[in-house]
């Protein structure tokens, strides 16, 4: 078996010429070229520096290092660049517009043609007895989807002429390039060889050559620190483009557009979206391991041929999701539109790990067309926020609920009212952490009690705040101990959310000072406290733990009773007890449930 890895030092005119043997590819997954003016005027001034200082020229023996170029030979014999492209397409741009300048030199000395020879082989081929050029077999080429300029490139390596009006970067940085070999010999006729010797011969690249593209990739996310490194959705966008005929990969290119364009706009990507489709297929799968594939390995060895023009109306339905969790803007969809899902989406998107996000992107993408959605929606998000902060209340741990969830994710597939089998919770326990949760949950705990005030969503910008201040004068209090006092503070009945900018003003004041500020709020819960006479000390601390809890408690009841109720048909003796309905009624009239 070959080496996995290859490594030579080699200069531009060496490295550039071993595309006669095997030829350079820009694959369709890659990024478009993107390099400017800034970029190619820095890789120019740089190589003139270098070729007229001490250590560059004829008469000298130093190198100047270009950076690495990370490629494979692909199954048509090409070396196809994973890691470079701006580089080395830049570079054969610049040999183009050297070579120009030569050949329209009206007299040209016998440097010249040297030069031109050595140029011809690092661009084309060339007949191995004679040696003539054949300018349309070039040494490069371009498939980068959706890059309009890739012809671009081609032509102006055949024929040495790009429009002066064209906007694409090849004909703008190749004519570029030509303003500055003219304005370099005007100015320095004499180092202008000595500038080509050092570009051909003393400029060095470090090319890397792996086994095959997943050994490419992996060098290049090691080595990458320049930029985004190519993601698995590049790689799959190009798979399914190329399987495409020439009708249907327009369409394909607009609408990955607009996919990429509205992810990065709600504040997702696609490889992420990639990420939540593949736990809809493993799910209908009935796979529940915990141990999660790679995904471009799920994607591409799948037997199943995952990757075609279907996937992104999955994707796009995915994304439609998330415009509501992200944005909390709403879609053509009358869920979208009800506060309740909302309020629940968005309690669920402070839990302090993503898998809340598969069963809920499952459920959406199984139920969505059900008329009666909206209420089946709502009464599955409230429990999945009863058992995920439950869990994570008593064991806060990041994997506690993984197993639950890979099993929930497969039931959803089955039923709209799937069975939630998760670990049960001691309830006295979770009763018992409420008051002082981990500080992973304390947003997600302050969401359901704001959200048992008020009809609208909390600001995007809140903080915690504190109502009885973390920063404290010790005089306040002459009967409790420093550390008695700063763990009451972090208490859940101290902490209420509060707008970022009333939070700043606010800041360590005492409680009958953060009144004022406190009625400026648009949060419910934080004006509610205006009414509170007394001032906020360590038995009101106390007073409010003992309602938080409760309110938790009895929501956490009456979501799993709704629950219940709704799933009576598919479980035996779930419906809920004279007590637990007792209890709600009573968490009513105390006002701790809303109706």
């Amino acid at each position: 078996m070959p080496a996995t890895i290859e490594v030579n030092k080699q200069s531009v005119k060496d490295l550039l010429s071993s595309g006669r043997e095997h030829k350079f590819l820009i694959p369709e997954y890659q990024r478009p070229y993107a390099w400017g003016y800034d970029q190619i005027e820095t890789l120019f001034e740089d190589l003139w520096d270098f070729a007229t200082s001490d250590t560059g020229g004829f008469d000298n023996k130093g190198t100047y290092f270009l950076g690495s170029i990370v490629s494979f030979e692909n199954e048509n014999g090409e070396q196809e660049i994973i890691d470079g492209q701006q580089r080395i397409t830049s570079l054969f741009l610049l040999l183009r517009a050297i070579y120009t300048y030569l050949q329209n030199m009206k007299e040209k000395p016998k440097a010249a043609f040297n030069f031109i020879n050595q140029i011809e082989p690092a661009i084309w081929e060339t007949d191995k007895e004679t040696g003539d050029v054949f300018y349309s077999k070039i040494l490069i080429k371009s498939l980068v989807m959706s890059d309009e300029g890739n012809e671009e490139l081609r032509k102006i390596l055949e024929t040495g002429i790009a429009n002066p009006d064209a906007k694409d970067n090849y004909s703008k940085n190749y004519n570029r390039f030509l303003v500055l070999l003219k304005n370099k010999a005007q100015e320095n006729p004499l180092q202008i060889y000595s500038f080509f010797y050092a570009i051909l011969n003393q400029a060095i690249l470090f090319p890397i050559k792996a086994y095959s593209q997943d050994d490419a990739l992996k060098i290049f996310s090691t080595l990458n620190d320049r930029g985004l490194p190519l993601s698995d959705s590049d790689i799959f966008k190009a798979t399914i483009y190329n399987s495409l005929n020439s009708e249907q990969k327009k369409s394909f290119i607009n609408k990955w557009k607009e996919l990429e364009e509205s992810a990065e706009y709600i504040g997702e990507s696609t490889q992420q979206l990639f990420y939540y489709y593949m736990f809809f297929l493993r799910a209908k799968n009935k796979d529940v391991k915990t141990t999660t594939p790679g995904l471009r390995k799920y994607f591409t060895e799948n037997k199943d041929k995952l990757l075609d023009l279907s996937l992104l109306d999955n994707l796009a339905l995915i994304l439609d999701l998330f415009k509501v969790i992200n944005i909390h803007d709403s879609i053509d969809e009358d869920w979208s539109k009800d506060v309740n899902v909302k309020k629940s989406l968005d309690i669920l998107s402070s839990y302090p790990n993503e898998f809340w996000k598969y069963p809920v992107v499952i459920y959406y993408i199984s139920y969505h067309k059900l008329d009666n959605f909206c209420v089946l929606f709502n009464s599955f998000l409230n429990k999945l926020i009863v058992e995920l902060l439950s869990k994570y209340l008593v064991t806060p741990t990041i994997n506690a609920v993984k197993g639950d969830i890979l099993k929930l994710d497969s039931l959803i597939i089955d039923s709209s009212l799937p069975v939630f089998d998760f670990k049960p919770v001691d309830q006295e326990a979770l009763k018992n952490t409420i008051k002082t949760p981990h500080k992973s949950v304390t947003r997600m705990l302050l969401k359901i009690l704001a959200y048992q005030k008020q009809d609208s969503l909390l600001p995007d910008k809140w903080e915690i705040e504190h109502i009885f201040p973390q920063k404290w004068q010790p005089t306040y209090f002459s009967n409790h101990s420093t550390d008695e006092i700063n763990e009451k503070i972090e208490h859940l009945g101290n902490k209420v959310p509060f707008e970022k900018k009333l939070n700043i003003i606010a800041s360590n004041g005492y409680f009958d000072k953060k009144k004022e500020e406190y009625a400026k709020s648009s949060i419910q819960i934080v004006k509610d406290l205006i009414a509170y006479g007394h001032e906020w000390n360590l038995d009101s601390i106390a007073e409010r733990d003992v309602r938080v809890t409760d309110t938790i408690m009895g929501l956490f009841l009456k979501w799993n009773n709704e629950y219940k109720i709704n799933n009576s048909d598919l479980l035996e003796n779930s419906l809920p007890s004279e007590e637990d309905l007792a209890r709600i009624e009573e968490y009513k009239k105390r006002g701790w449930i809303k109706e």
